[in-house]
């Protein structure tokens, strides 16, 4: 069992947790992920590590709640346990060699981004940051950003905070301005990370984006998290958990991923409200 050792509720739909799981934060790097169980009879999920702390052994996770799991592990309180919690698993992200790279992060996805961002800064690199979310409401680590950044962008759809837009509006504002990145890093919802590379596609700027798909085993087995990658004319198939999560987003064919990604869209919600019925009656 692996004790919730911290709890705190970031937004209405985000939550930060710090989990008991000393193996795992000894050797976790940014860019890596770990699979869970809430309990012995729940489903695999996975989720990025969003920090560690190897002094306590503990390991933070972000998670938003869309689906049935997240919502019984979003009920769990400090002090509880969860199951089973595996890792580290996938590749870290690369940094050698990047002196100057620019993070974009959208959504639930800057949990992703963030630790990114930081092992960067902490390296040496100088660090642009652009952030975005839908709403005021809905804005997610914007200290830890601005304490990693060198220049740090929060974007808002609706204007209601930072700058009015999607996250590729200053992305191709400081690239037609003749600012260059040895890397992008992006990591968010599909079609953020689409246009995020559509848009640097032009300036012949690497990009790589962060894939999440679906995932059972984490060891490739299963076939769930398979991605379709265009190298050199042909198709060929990788595996998000083994290969990835990270890869270069120029390969990625997103409009494929996406419509995998919303097979299980009612499946998530009719579990969620089964979830949410069954905490109201306990």
């Amino acid at each position: 069992m692996y004790k919730i050792v911290r709890k705190k509720e970031l937004n209405s739909t985000v939550t930060q947790m710090e989990i008991e799981a000393p193996l795992v934060a000894a050797k976790a790097k940014p860019g890596q992920f770990i699979i869970l169980r809430v309990d012995e009879d729940g489903e695999r999920i996975p989720l990025t590590v969003a920090g560690t702390n190897k002094e306590e052994g503990t390991v933070k996770i972000i998670f938003q709640i869309v689906g049935g799991t997240t919502a019984r592990l979003n009920n769990k309180a400090e002090g509880e346990s969860i199951s089973d919690f595996v890792g580290p698993l996938g590749k870290a992200t690369h940094t050698e060699g990047i002196k100057k790279v620019c993070i974009v992060g959208g959504g639930v996805g800057c949990a992703i981004a963030m630790p990114v961002a930081q092992e960067f800064h902490r390296l040496g690199a100088e660090v642009t940051s652009i952030i975005g979310f839908r709403d005021k409401n809905l804005v997610i680590l914007e200290d830890e950003f601005r304490k990693c950044s060198s220049k740090m962008i929060l974007m808002t759809d609706d204007g209601s905070y930072g700058r009015l837009g999607n996250v590729t509006v200053p992305l191709k504002e400081m690239l037609e301005a003749g600012e260059r990145f040895d890397m992008i890093i992006t990591i968010g919802p599909l079609i953020m990370m689409k246009f995020v590379t559509l848009a640097a596609k032009p300036f012949s700027v690497p990009v790589t984006a962060s894939m999440n798909p679906i995932m059972i085993d984490g060891t490739g087995m299963c076939g769930g998290c398979r991605l379709t990658l265009n190298q050199d004319g042909k198709k060929i198939t990788k595996f998000a958990c083994v290969d990835g999560p990270e890869f270069n987003a120029y390969e990625i064919d997103f409009d494929e991923a996406m419509s995998r990604g919303r097979m299980y869209a009612d499946f998530e919600r009719h579990a969620y409200e089964e979830s949410c019925n069954l905490f109201k009656k306990a």
